[in-house]
């Protein structure tokens, strides 16, 4: 099966469904990838925070896929931000990732306080991007004040803006802000994992009944129904798993369809309860992290 495409705001065409290895333990990211590509995802999302870029990187080695048909994402982390320091970490990842270019850089988090450097490292996406070392340049877990601040001081309006999007969590107002200046929502714990070890208040998106119901009525799992609400409203969906059963599973999401209602049920699934950080409360000194070379 072959995944629909997306087309980015630089023409850039981006699988509609990509697989994420955020948490994914380095030692298991290699196999977890190898496991994604031979079921047919084209797109791998990882981060230098997430410590396994190389495990992406062995994988895509290893595999019979040929190397232009893989997008592969990946992000720059605050303690890398700023302008020469980000140049570095594009060399430190494609290094770890064993490719020359990169199909998608994006910063992976907004300093709201340091926000010159937010703009250095930005800056240097945009060398990156005129420089044809990276296809494409964007954000993550920005918010508008941070796109509309970027936006002014900043040539290249940003491809993507990958934040959190789940039933729980729709963030209405960023997802039109995004379509509003032509960035692409890119969903990260479209099944809204994050909530099955940050907030218990709601239990499981994937136990919730409102989504076993629609689930059942389209003979699909809750977290299948869950990823198709994310296409038909057309966000690209990052799922993630180390289990190859699941990754099979969140891959086949393209042989049915939710009715208006099914949509319109699973918006009202909202708290507006956040899972993952506060974006206005992210500093270096809280979640500073150091990337190692190699």
């Amino acid at each position: 099966m072959s995944i629909p495409n997306l087309t980015l705001n630089n023409g850039v065409e981006i699988p509609s469904l990509g697989f994420g290895v955020f948490q994914t333990p380095p030692d298991e990211t290699a196999v977890a990838v190898a496991t994604a590509l031979e079921t047919g995802y084209r797109h791998i999302d990882t981060a230098a925070a997430y410590l396994n870029e190389k495990g992406v990187g062995d994988a895509i080695e290893r595999s019979d896929v040929d190397r232009s048909d893989i997008f592969i994402e990946t992000k720059i982390w605050i303690t890398d931000f700023g302008y020469d320091a980000t140049l570095h970490a594009f060399d430190k990842a494609a290094g770890k990732l064993g490719v020359e270019q990169l199909d998608l850089l994006i910063l992976h988090q907004a300093l709201p306080g340091e926000f010159d450097l937010t703009i250095a490292a930005y800056k240097a996406l945009e060398t990156l991007l005129a420089d044809g070392k990276v296809r494409a340049i964007g954000v993550s877990n920005f918010m508008p004040d941070h796109l509309d601040r970027l936006l002014e001081e900043t040539s290249v309006v940003p491809a993507i803006n990958q934040i959190e999007v789940h039933p729980y969590f729709r963030q209405s107002e960023l997802l039109e802000v995004n379509e509003k200046h032509g960035i692409l929502s890119q969903a990260w714990a479209p099944i809204g994992g994050i909530t099955f070890y940050r907030d218990g208040k709601h239990g499981s998106t994937l136990e919730d009944p409102v989504i076993k119901e629609i689930a059942a009525a389209h003979g699909k799992s809750p977290a299948q129904a869950m990823l198709r609400w994310h296409l038909q409203q057309g966000r690209q969906v990052i799922p993630k798993s180390v289990t190859p059963s699941r990754i099979v599973e969140n891959f086949d999401v393209f042989d049915f369809e939710l009715t208006a209602d099914d949509l319109a049920a699973i918006d009202a699934l909202d708290t507006g309860i956040r899972g993952g950080p506060e974006p206005a409360v992210v500093t270096r000194e809280k979640f500073g992290l150091d990337i190692p070379e190699a």
